[in-house]
């Protein structure tokens, strides 16, 4: 089961989204999108939160509105987070989650540190969370296969991108050899180094001798 949440509309189209316990953190972990950021309390157990971003986007794009939304929602998720205030929520990219072998399910770590960001909350804030909750909708989702579904989709993409460059080049190789091509034509045209009628009749040379010259 995976619980997902509408932003605060005036930030405009934002999915927030967490696993039911920690077999879900681990399906949301294994099958993230790039666009995600991952949400959690600091030295505390809570839900893994994750905020889907725009394509293209990073998480500097991230409203500060957005990102109350999120540090509020994780902060309302956790026991003892929940309970206490000036609590430290951390975040990072999804693609910054490193996962081992040796780690307990739902457990994460960080590839780059530096790539980690905290946020301080203050206190909860019972606005931010009802809104949040009236958009909360429960889905079981295929995560491999929606997965799976943009894979597919960013293939062919690159397909199209690779062929339409391919195309690209084919038509300025083209326009090159006609361009080298004209500059060769008006090479021969060259006014000087032509022999026009008149040049002929003015010469006094019978039409043998200029076959003869020719030759």
């Amino acid at each position: 089961m995976v619980f997902y949440f509408k932003a605060r509309p005036d930030a405009g189209d934002y999915t927030i989204f967490m696993g039911l316990d920690k077999f879900e953190n681990e399906e949301l972990i294994k099958y993230g999108f790039p666009e995600d950021v991952w949400f959690h309390v600091d030295k505390m157990s809570s839900a893994h939160v994750y905020l889907r971003l725009h394509r293209g986007q990073s998480f500097d794009d991230i409203s500060e509105g957005v990102l109350e939304d999120c540090a509020q929602l994780v902060k309302a998720n956790s026991i003892q987070g929940n309970k206490v205030n000036n609590v430290d929520v951390v975040y990072t990219p999804w693609s910054n989650l490193k996962k081992t072998a040796s780690m307990d399910v739902g457990q994460v770590g960080f590839h780059n540190s530096k790539m980690v960001r905290t946020i301080r909350v203050e206190k909860r804030i019972n606005e931010v969370i009802n809104r949040l909750n009236k958009t909360k909708v429960e889905r079981t989702p295929d995560l491999r296969a929606e997965r799976e579904a943009v894979n597919a989709a960013e293939r062919a993409e690159r397909k199209l991108h690779l062929r339409e460059k391919k195309k690209r080049e084919e038509m300025d190789r083209l326009e090159k050899e006609r361009q080298a091509e004209m500059r060769s034509y008006k090479g021969l045209m060259v006014t000087d180094k032509m022999t026009s009628n008149k040049d002929i009749a003015s010469s006094n040379k019978s039409l043998q001798e200029l076959e003869d010259d020719f030759m």
